[in-house]
């Protein structure tokens, strides 16, 4: 069976045609790119259409400012900062991301192997957190955003951002305890 051939050899020569309003590229980048982008809104958001929403969002927004990428750097990485900035924008408008915090507890996951359970149980976990604790916790954790960044982009202290990634790890951990225990007992 004969190989397809890329209609763009990179991401940059993606990028160049999307800057040329090119419809072929724009139905590419759709196909190429929406899957990873959904999940990315749907960790962020939990709710599926509204996740698409977002997605469709940030897919047009990518379109509308494409001649902005500065060709250093990722592609990717560039579309998908913008998707992430319309998931949070998208959490601004309709919830309250600051769940009332107490006090500042570090808690790790100590001893915790995440090979024991499946990427989809640990996603499905981290969805079920409460939408400040998953929204920092994706962040930090999976965005690679200092507790600075994150301070800046959800307007509020780095201290919260440190205590509500705290909690969530502590929530993930409870959670995963729970699952191991659960996993145990049937077996």
């Amino acid at each position: 069976m004969a190989k397809i051939l890329s209609l763009y050899k990179s991401e940059y020569d993606l990028a160049k045609a999307l800057i040329a309003r090119d419809k072929t590229a724009q139905r590419y980048f759709y196909d190429k790119f929406s899957p990873k982008l959904l999940a990315i809104c749907i960790r962020y958001l939990g709710n599926k259409m509204e996740a698409e929403d977002v997605m469709i969002e940030g897919i047009m927004k990518v379109f509308e400012k494409v001649n902005q990428f500065s060709f250093s750097g990722s592609f990717e990485g560039w579309v998908k900062r913008i998707v992430v900035n319309e998931a949070l924008m998208a959490i601004r408008s309709n919830k309250n991301i600051t769940d009332d915090i107490d006090d500042y507890h570090h808690i790790g996951f100590e001893n915790t192997t995440f090979s024991n359970f499946e990427l989809n149980d640990l996603m499905n976990m981290i969805g079920e957190l409460p939408i400040g604790y998953k929204t920092v916790f994706n962040l930090y954790a999976i965005e690679g955003y200092s507790h600075a960044e994150i301070a800046e982009k959800l307007n509020i202290s780095e201290g919260t951002s440190k205590s509500q990634l705290s909690r969530a790890r502590a929530m993930l951990q409870e959670k995963l305890s729970k699952t191991k225990n659960e996993k145990f007992r049937t077996n």
